[in-house]
C-alpha cells in the first residue's frame, strides 16, 4: 500500500516506487517531519534529536520539557504561535487581531485515488492505472475552531507526492489568514545547493544555483502571475550533486498567480525548504463555515541526480496535469501571422500565407492580434471581441473555410483578461476593472486588467468568446496576458486582501468552462511569452509559448531552464526570421530548427512569402524531420548533456522509455583555433546494446557512447547545430 499508519508509533509512511516519506504525530499532538528520501523500511524517528539547546527556544505551555522546542524540531506544517520562530506556512489572526494558533493532530483518513481541489488545478489520477492514494491529516486549534486538513496525494508509479491544505473556520468568530503556504521540507542535516530560475521578459527561467548557508534565499512573484522574472519551481540538492549523481528534491507549484519559494539555513545547521502563496496583498478573512484552499505543490525526490527530478516532473505534468484529447496527441506544425504582418493584414494576406504554408507541409495558420473590432495597434479595442469583417474581407467562417480548403487548420489569438480604455466594454463598464478609487490607474501596454473575481465579468467574456468560436472551425486558441496586476482594488469585494487569490479562482473558472465547451480546441497559454509558464495553466492548456524571444542561441538557455520543471510537450518553440527582432542576431536556419525541435509544440514565426526557394525546401525537410522525431520528443526521457551556461556546446537527448530510440542534438557555441574536437556523451541508452545512426547507417556500441561519447564535426562553425537519430539494434 502506498500509505500506511502505525497506530502504536503514530507514524505515517508514504511510499512511491523509489521514495519514502515519513512523519510522526507525537505525544503532544504536533506533527513532525521525519524523512523524505530513498525508499526504506522501518521508522525514521531516530533522526530527530532532543536537547536543552537554549532558553531562547520556547516550548508549548503543556510541555514540561526543555529538550522539546518546535523552534528546533523538524515540522510538517509549521505555523506561527507555537514557538517555531522560523518561516511558517500559516499565519492567522483572531477577531481581536491577535496573531497565533495552536494546531494539534486530530485524526486522519486514507482513501483510494488522488484528491481534487475545489476551483483549483491539481494532479489527477486514473485510479486503476496509477494506484494512487490520498492521505488527509487533520489538525485543530480548539480555541479558534480552526481546522487544517493536510492533503497528500501519493502517485507511486510517478515517484511523486503532492501536497495541498484546506484551512477551515469551524469556530464562531472571524479568522483572518495572513499567510497560507502549502508545503515544507525540514532537513536535520545536509550540505545543500538551491536551484531557482530567474529571468525577465524575453529571457525567462535561467537556472541559478547557490550554496545554502545561514539565512534565507527566497524567490517569488508579486505581479499577479507566476511571472517572467521567477519560476514557481525550486530544487534542493547535495552541494556536489550533478545531473546524474547525488540527492535532489523538487517542488513545483500548481498555481498561476503570486507565489513565494524559499530555502533557509537555520541556527543548528538545519535547512527548511517551503513553497506557497505570496503574502503580497494577501489577507484572507474566513467567516464561520468558510474555507481557503492552499494550492497544490508537486514534490519529488531523486537519489540519482537532478535529471531524475526533472523526468519525474515531466511525466507527472504531461500525463497527470495536462488533460483532454491533446494531452497525448501530436500537435500541428503551425505558422503564426504576427512576425509576418503584425497588425497590418487582410483576409487575402492570410490565405496567401496559408497557401505557402500548405506547400511546405505546415499544418495550421494562426491569426494573431488585430482581427477584432477597431484593433489596428495596441492602444485600443481589447475587450470588444467582435470580428472585423471589413478587414478580413468577409465573415470569419468564410476565411476559415478558404484556409481549411487548402488542407490547413485555423487558429486565433485572444487576450480576454485585459481591456483597453478605448473600447466599448470599458466605456460601458468602467467598474469592471481592477482600479483604486481616486487613484490614477497604472497602465501596462496601455491596458487595464478586468476583475475576473466577479462572475458577471467572467460571464461576459465567456459569451463573447463563444460567439467568436462558434462562428467557424477554430481549432486552436492562443491565450495571451500582457501585463502585471498593480491596482488590486475590486469594487465587488469588501476585503481587498482576497482579490488576487479570487482573481485566479475566477480565471480558472472561465478556463474550465471554455475547455469543457470546446474539448477539441488546442489552447496555448501565453503571457508576454513565458510569463505564466506554470503547472496551473497546463491543467487547462497543454502547451505554453515558452518565450517571446525566438533567437535560437537565447532559446537554448531559456529552454534549458524550462526543462528542469516542465516537459517538452508543453514547450511552444518556433523558427523565426533572421536577423532576430529581439536581439538582431543571425543564426543558421538548421540551428533555428534543431533548437525549436526541443519543444513538441513546433512551428514558425516569419513571413513565408519572403523566403527564397532554397529556404522553403529546407523548411520542408525540417517539417518532415520534426514528424519523425516528434513522438520521442513529446514522450521520451530528457537528458541535459551539456549546459549552454557553462559549456562550449549545448547538447540534449531524448530517449524512449524502453530505450529503443534516441535523438541527440547539439549546438556549438564556441569555436577555437584549429578545431578543438567536442564530444557529446549520451545517457539513458540500453547497456550492452548497439545503436544505429539512422542517417549515416553507422552502428555504435551503447556502452562506449555512454562512456566516451561521440565527436561532433571538427569544422562545425559557431552556432551551427547537428542532430543524430539512433535506433537500438535488437
Amino acid at each position: 500500500m502506498p500509505i500506511s499508519f502505525d497506530e502504536s508509533t503514530r507514524v505515517f509512511t508514504l511510499n512511491t516506487r523509489s521514495t519514502t516519506y515519513q512523519m510522526l504525530a507525537d505525544s503532544y499532538g504536533f506533527l513532525l517531519h521525519l524523512y523524505y528520501g530513498r525508499r526504506s523500511d522501518g521508522f525514521m524517528a531516530y533522526l530527530v534529536t532532543y536537547a536543552d539547546r537554549s532558553g531562547m527556544c520556547g516550548c508549548p505551555y503543556d510541555v514540561n520539557d526543555r529538550t522539546y522546542s518546535l523552534d528546533v524540531l523538524p515540522q510538517e506544517y509549521p505555523f506561527q504561535g507555537a514557538g517555531d520562530m522560523r518561516s511558517p506556512l500559516l499565519v492567522v489572526r483572531d477577531e481581536s487581531g491577535a496573531f497565533g494558533c495552536d494546531l494539534r493532530y486530530d485524526g486522519y483518513e486514507i482513501r483510494p485515488g488522488k484528491y481534487a481541489l475545489p476551483g483549483l488545478p491539481a494532479v489527477y489520477s486514473d485510479d486503476e492505472a496509477d494506484g494512487a492514494e490520498t492521505l488527509m491529516v487533520r489538525l485543530r486549534d480548539a480555541r479558534l475552531g480552526l481546522v487544517v486538513e493536510l492533503l497528500y496525494g501519493v502517485m507511486p508509479e510517478l515517484d511523486v507526492i503532492t501536497r495541498a491544505a484546506v484551512i477551515r473556520n469551524e469556530g464562531t468568530g472571524r479568522i483572518t489568514v495572513d499567510r497560507a503556504q502549502t508545503a515544507c521540507l525540514d532537513f536535520v542535516n545536509g550540505d545543500f545547493d538551491v536551484i531557482s530560475f530567474h529571468g525577465r521578459h524575453a529571457m525567462e527561467r535561467i537556472p541559478d544555483r547557490h550554496r545554502v548557508g545561514h539565512g534565507t534565499f527566497s524567490v517569488g512573484s508579486r505581479r499577479g502571475m507566476s511571472s517572467n522574472q521567477y519560476s514557481p519551481v525550486m530544487l534542493l540538492c547535495d552541494h556536489d550533486a550533478t545531473e546524474s549523481t547525488g540527492r535532489a528534491w523538487g517542488m513545483n507549484f500548481v498555481y498561476s498567480g503570486g507565489f513565494e519559494a524559499e530555502v533557509t539555513g537555520e541556527q543548528f545547521d538545519q535547512t527548511r525548504m517551503q513553497m506557497g502563496l505570496s503574502d503580497d496583498r494577501f489577507s484572507y478573512p474566513l467567516e464561520p463555515g468558510e474555507q481557503l484552499v492552499a494550492p497544490e505543490v508537486i514534490m519529488t525526490y531523486s537519489s540519482e541526480g537532478i535529471e531524475r527530478v526533472s523526468q519525474n516532473f515531466h511525466r507527472c505534468i504531461r500525463t497527470r496535469v495536462c488533460r483532454g484529447i491533446w494531452r497525448d496527441a501530436a500537435r500541428p506544425v503551425l505558422i503564426n501571422s504576427w512576425e509576418a504582418f503584425y497588425f497590418d493584414f487582410t483576409g487575402e494576406c492570410l490565405v496567401k500565407l496559408a497557401e505557402r504554408a500548405a506547400s511546405l507541409g505546415i499544418e495550421m495558420l494562426v491569426m494573431d492580434d488585430g482581427w477584432f473590432s477597431t484593433r489596428r495597434d495596441d492602444l485600443r479595442a481589447l475587450g470588444d471581441w467582435t470580428v472585423n469583417e471589413g478587414k478580413l474581407g468577409g465573415t470569419l467562417a468564410e476565411l476559415v473555410d478558404r484556409v481549411n480548403a487548402l488542407g490547413v487548420k485555423f487558429g486565433i489569438w485572444v487576450e480576454p483578461e485585459m481591456v483597453s480604455e478605448d473600447s466599448e466594454l470599458y466605456r460601458e463598464h468602467p467598474d469592471w476593472v481592477l482600479a483604486v478609487p481616486g487613484k490614477g490607474p497604472v497602465l501596462g501596454r496601455d491596458q487595464l486588467v478586468l476583475d475576473l473575481s466577479r462572475e458577471e465579468v467572467r460571464d461576459n467574456l465567456f459569451e463573447q468568446l463563444c460567439r467568436v468560436l462558434d462562428q467557424a472551425n477554430i481549432e486552436y486558441v492562443k491565450w495571451d496576458y500582457n501585463r502585471s496586476i498593480v491596482d488590486t482594488y475590486s469594487r465587488a469585494s469588501s476585503d481587498q486582501g482576497k482579490v488576487l487569490y479570487d482573481y485566479m479562482l475566477g480565471l480558472y473558472d472561465l478556463l474550465e468552462r471554455l475547455v469543457e465547451r470546446y474539448p477539441k480546441i488546442l489552447f496555448e497559454g501565453c503571457s508576454a511569452g513565458g510569463g505564466r509558464f506554470d503547472a496551473g495553466m497546463l491543467y487547462y492548456m497543454p502547451q505554453i509559448w515558452t518565450s517571446d524571444n525566438t533567437d535560437a542561441v537565447n532559446r537554448l538557455k531559456i529552454q534549458y531552464g524550462t526543462s528542469f520543471g516542465f516537459p517538452s510537450s508543453a514547450m511552444g518553440a518556433h523558427v523565426s526570421a533572421c536577423p532576430n527582432e529581439i536581439n538582431g542576431r543571425s543564426v543558421p536556419l538548421t540551428t533555428r530548427g534543431i533548437t525549436a525541435m526541443q519543444g513538441a509544440a513546433f512551428g514558425y514565426e516569419l513571413d513565408l512569402m519572403k523566403l527564397p526557394e532554397r529556404a522553403c525546401e529546407h523548411i520542408r525537410r525540417q517539417v518532415k524531420r520534426f514528424h519523425e522525431i516528434e513522438p520521442i520528443v513529446r514522450e521520451g526521457l530528457l537528458y541535459r548533456l551539456d549546459s549552454p551556461q557553462t559549456d562550449a556546446i549545448c547538447a540534449w537527448e531524448y530517449v524512449t522509455e524502453d530505450g529503443s530510440q534516441a535523438v541527440v542534438s547539439a549546438v556549438r557555441l564556441e569555436v577555437e583555433g584549429y578545431g578543438v574536437a567536442n564530444y557529446v556523451v549520451p545517457r539513458g541508452l540500453t547497456p550492452g546494446a548497439s545503436y544505429r545512426d539512422l542517417d549515416s547507417g553507422v552502428v555504435y556500441p551503447a556502452d562506449a557512447l555512454m562512456d566516451m561519447g561521440m565527436p561532433l564535426p571538427v569544422r562545425l562553425e559557431a552556432n551551427a547545430a547537428v542532430m543524430y537519430r539512433f535506433e537500438r539494434v535488437d
